[in-house]
């Protein structure tokens, strides 16, 4: 037996961090530490297991005290304190072990810290070579997979008994592994692969069916980073999702991301809306198309990305998107045509970035093959300058982005496009309507967000006009409405920590720059 502490570091304030619209709801993290719940359903079940994540508390010194091995799993954007975590548990004697995208990315980061096992690539074929190391006696080790990736079809449901049920305002699951597409800058193929690999439609079921039991009552998040990336075995599991729905009058609202050319597929997006699905996060990236013929996001370019957009918002799913500036041979005003784009489409939340070169993507060898990298992890978030050399002034691209990011989140652009996008919406087709006005939490975030939005901010007027409107000719839409005005109160903030954090990190380049010139000069 085994005593294992899970440690899930902190995120810092980016886009998705929603810290003060979760505060609104009394919620500690948007999403929980999937991976790490998953893990400790693989790993042998005689093990006793804690999970903290950083996110929502502290790790007090009695759980360092109890644990014989330390297991730390972090995407990119989590380094720091990723990085940091490895030190403390070395610092406390304990046996650290390592996993998730990042360490499987860039492992020496993770061994220069410290770790003494690296359980890289996919848990279901690593993890178990990690436990007959332990058993050997092992004091190091590097796994890794050799050949196929694994059948997710035998994955174990996720120990989601470990979570603090209150903390998280969507609980996280997932269906697939894969994208079957190329787009050069994404790091999901090479981690993942480029066969979409599912799990059964019995599997996914008995995961809500535990939800259900543990009386999780959270939206869910199929975190998939391309749901419908095999569309046969996706129809099969919302027909089966679409009964177990029914008889269990719609437990739970879900989320996910998917490839443009889901608006190529009715029946697809009406099964979706007939499973109690109500959004979807898209990869949009840019209007231009010369850019997504570049990075080879060729799934982009088959058909009008705006009738695209408009076919799923009227069949009833509200459409997040993601936006990238900084491409190769991309043209002055790129900025603008992206902010026209998402005016023009409707989407409220529009992830706006500046390219990032993830590590081991074609992109990544690309430009190292070119001399073109500055740094060789990136880190995916927005508050971050570019991590290579691109083909137009990097100044230029900056100011464009923070421009763009303003202006996509001045509250007056984003109550319109939010108004015009869930008077656009097709209606739900299923009975989960308006039960989360009724309890004290949400009454009490409906309040403060009624202050703020109706009476604190100059937008008052129109956040009333538009909120009667969407009563009288969109009832059924209400709660889900209320929740994206909620999201402003994030981005209205979150807007300007980009704008002082890039406009910095310019000032220190120019400074360095000008450091360099002198000493050259001298």
């Amino acid at each position: 037996m085994m005593r294992v502490l899970l440690i899930y570091p902190i995120f810092p304030k980016s886009f998705w961090s929603f810290e003060k619209a979760l505060a609104l709801v009394n919620r500690k993290a948007l999403l929980p530490p999937l991976g790490l719940i998953t893990v400790a359903a693989i790993l042998p079940q005689d093990w006793e297991f804690k999970l903290v994540d950083r996110n929502v508390r502290e790790i007090t010194e009695a759980e360092w005290n109890w644990a014989e091995l330390v297991i730390i799993s972090a995407m990119i954007v989590q380094k720091e304190d990723f990085l940091e975590q490895i030190r403390e548990g070395k610092r406390r004697g304990k046996k650290v072990a390592v996993g998730g995208p990042y360490p499987t990315s860039t492992p020496q980061e993770a061994e220069v810290a410290g770790a003494d096992y690296l359980v890289l690539d996919e848990g279901e074929i690593t993890l178990p070579l990690l436990v007959e190391a332990i058993q050997r006696g092992d004091e190091k080790g590097v796994f890794r997979i050799e050949g196929d990736k694994p059948d997710v079809t035998g994955t174990p449901i996720p120990r989601f008994d470990l979570l603090d049920k209150e903390a998280y305002d969507m609980i996280s699951l997932q269906y697939s592994r894969g994208c079957p597409f190329q787009c050069e800058f994404c790091d999901i193929i090479v981690l993942y692969g480029r066969k979409s690999r599912t799990k059964t439609p019995a599997q996914l079921l008995a995961e809500l069916d535990r939800l259900k039991e543990l009386k999780f009552s959270q939206g869910v998040f199929l975190v998939d980073d391309n749901f419908i990336g095999n569309k046969r075995n996706v129809k099969l599991l919302l027909k089966e999702l679409k009964v177990w729905m029914k008889e269990n009058n719609y437990p739970f609202r879900i989320t996910t991301e998917a490839s443009i050319d889901l608006a190529e597929d009715q029946e697809l997006m009406d099964l979706m809306v007939e499973c109690n699905f109500r959004s979807v996060f898209l990869g949009i990236e840019t209007p231009d198309e010369d850019s997504l013929n570049l990075t080879k996001k060729y799934q982009n370019t088959r058909t009008s990305l705006s009738e695209s957009v408009e076919k799923i918002i009227r069949s009833g799913l509200r459409v997040m998107a993601g936006f990238i500036i900084g491409f190769d041979g991309e043209e002055t005003g790129a900025g603008d045509r992206i902010v026209r784009f998402v005016e023009k489409t409707t989407i409220p939340i529009a992830m706006f970035s500046m390219l990032q070169v993830l590590p081991n993507t074609a992109l990544w060898h690309r430009l190292k093959k070119e001399g073109r990298l500055i740094e060789e992890t990136g880190n995916a978030n927005q508050t971050t300058l570019m991590n290579f050399l691109p083909t137009r002034p990097l100044e230029e691209i900056a100011s464009e982005y923070v421009n763009g990011f303003f202006e996509l989140y001045d509250p007056q652009r984003y109550l319109d496009r939010t108004y015009r996008h869930f008077m656009m919406i097709g209606e739900p087709k299923t009975n989960s309507i308006g039960s989360k006005l009724v309890d004290w939490p949400t009454m009490r975030a409906l309040f403060i967000l009624c202050w703020y939005q109706g009476v604190v901010r100059e937008t008052r007027w129109t956040f009333w006009r538009y909120l009667w409107n969407i009563l009288r000719h969109k009832p059924r839409v209400l709660d889900h409405y209320l929740v994206v005005c909620a999201q402003l109160e994030h981005f209205y903030d979150y807007r300007r920590v980009v704008k002082v954090e890039i406009e910095q990190q310019l000032k220190e380049q120019r400074v360095e720059t000008q450091r360099q010139l002198s000493s050259i000069a001298q």
